[in-house]
Order: C-alpha cells, then structure tokens, then sequence
C-alpha cells in the first residue's frame, strides 16, 4: 500500500475523462467505504498512538509517521459508529486533506479499483443532512460509500470560516444592477456552506450546484437563454471529486463551448497533493486553491473582480 501514489504519469492521464480511483476499506462490519487514491499519502500498520489531551474523542491519538507527528481518527467513532476496539490491529490510512497531514483509522483494507465519476451518484434522497455519506457507486454488485471526509474534518478539528475582518472591508464596488455573482459547485453540504459563509462576508452573491453535470446544465441554460446572470459571472469555484461529473471534466467542458470558454475557473479542492499543478494546467483552470481557508478563497474572489474592473476602466 505504501506504493499507491507512485505511477504519477498514469494517473494524470485520468484528468478531464471523468475518472477516479478508489482505495476501498472497512470499518466495523462488511460494509466497504472508498476513498480517492488522490488523496492518500500511504497506508500503514497501526503504529502506537500518544494520547492527545483535550481532543474530540473520535481522536484516538496522535502518531510520528516519517518524522511528523499526526492525528489519528477513529473513523468509524467520527460518523456515529462503535469505536474500534483492537487500535494494533487497524490500518492508518495517511491523508492529505485541507492543507494538513490526518490518519484515519480503519478496520481492514480490501483493494484500489479504477472506476468513472458517472457511475458514482449522490446518496439516497432518504439519508438527510446528517448522513455522513457524499456518494454512492456499485462495484461487483456490492454497495460502496463515499464518505463525506470534510463533514468528519469539520467536526472531529474544526476549520475557521471567518474572514478577516481586513479582508471582508474590501469587498466588491459594483452598482447591485451589475453586481458580480459567482457559481458554487460542490457536492459536500459542509464545503458548500463553508463557501456560502465566505462569498457572505464578503457580499458576493452566488448561485449553488451540487455536481459538475448540475452545473454545466446550470450555465448552459443561462448562454441558451442569455441570462443576465451569465454576463454577471465573474468566476466558477469549483471542487474536483464530485458524483456525475467531476471538476476536471467540468472544467474542460466550460473550455469546449465557446460560449462559456471564457470562464474563470478556481478549482477549489482538498486534494492538495502533488498531482494538482499538472492536473490543473491539463485541463485548463484559472487557478487552484486548497481547502479551507476562508480568507485566501475571499481574496482569490476578490482579486480577480479588482482585475474586471480595472480592465472595465481601460
């Protein structure tokens, strides 16, 4: 396991064709979770764990892997399951998640699988907003669930989702009539409330997509209809794993229809690792930026509506 990210040049050639892989794993019972390979460093025996005081009880510990000391987090106990109970028995899967190192902890692992974004759909309509589940896809006729880290990362360490108060003073300038707006795409309930909170302060308005596919119907709707939205949208922000369609493939879609091709495009996303800067280059985004730092999303929001106005007065 502790190979899985060696084979860059293949892996890249999986952006902008809809594409993921999967690290499959279990936690208290035969159910099988996945998570995007992307997203892993490596996967280990788990080491002894050092008790951290004073931590969410879903932190079992905290262990020195290469020289650098992580959080460890039970994630069977983080989504409101039973703690697992023998810890020397699990594996740490060592991720890469909002600018900072985690290890979560997990029963047993079972494989990688190679499989499309498209057949990959949201969860049932039924799990509700306290579901710990982002998607759902079908491999050898078994049920596999994506978990929706963020929700976990979001209450088990907890991220700041105010701005500055130096920053959120900039905002826009523009006359409400011509106001900016922005397009929000994002199939995590947490990441899409995280940028809501963002784009607030700083009295951008927005509008909401849960996936790639909704967005792309979203804008192509407004080109066919010539809705003055589309003449006021000053960006896209985007995450790349999303059910349906990705941010990759959305991206590259935007760059196909010359109606949209224009588009400024911020892949916004938890897959820090070192396969972004070709991945975004590849497909022709505008800019990346990691998860979740709410004043480096407000001044890369903010920047580029400073850059259109400035070319509105040349």
């Amino acid at each position: 396991m502790a190979s899985i990210l060696d084979d860059v040049d293949r892996r890249t050639q999986m952006v902008g064709q809809n594409r993921l892989e999967l690290l499959l794993f279990s936690l208290d019972g035969k159910q099988r979770f996945g998570i995007n390979v992307f997203k892993v460093r490596e996967v280990i025996q788990c080491p002894p764990l050092a008790h951290l005081p004073k931590s969410h009880p879903a932190i079992r510990g905290v262990a020195t892997i290469r020289g650098k000391t992580i959080p460890v987090i039970d994630l069977s106990m983080a989504i409101g399951n039973s703690p697992m109970m023998e810890v020397s028995g699990g594996y740490v899967i060592v991720t890469e998640y909002n600018r900072s190192v985690q290890g979560l902890l997990v029963n047993g692992m079972d494989r990688i699988v190679n499989t499309k974004w498209e057949s990959v759909l949201p969860p049932p309509k039924g799990a509700g907003n306290n579901s710990y589940l982002t998607a759902v896809t079908k491999l050898d006729d078994h049920l596999v669930e994506i978990l929706d880290v963020e929700k976990v990362f979001a209450e088990v360490i907890h991220y700041s989702v105010e701005v500055s108060a130096e920053v959120a003073d900039i905002g826009p300038a523009s006359e409400e009539a011509a106001a900016p707006h922005v397009l929000v795409v994002d199939d995590s309930s947490v990441a899409r409330g995280q940028i809501k909170r963002t784009l607030d302060q700083i009295k951008v308005s927005y509008t909401l997509a849960s996936d790639g596919r909704e967005a792309l119907k979203v804008l192509k709707q407004w080109a066919e209809a010539n809705d003055p939205l589309l003449a006021r949208l000053s960006m896209v922000i985007s995450d790349i794993e999303m059910p349906e369609m990705d941010g990759y493939t959305l991206t590259s879609e935007i760059r196909k229809d010359p109606r949209l091709q224009d588009l400024y495009v911020i892949l916004h996303s938890s897959l820090s690792g070192v396969f972004n800067d070709a991945m975004v280059k590849k497909v022709g985004a505008s800019k990346f930026i990691a998860k979740f730092s709410a004043d480096d999303l407000a001044m890369a929001v903010l920047n580029r509506l400073k850059w259109l106005e400035d070319n509105k007065r040349k």
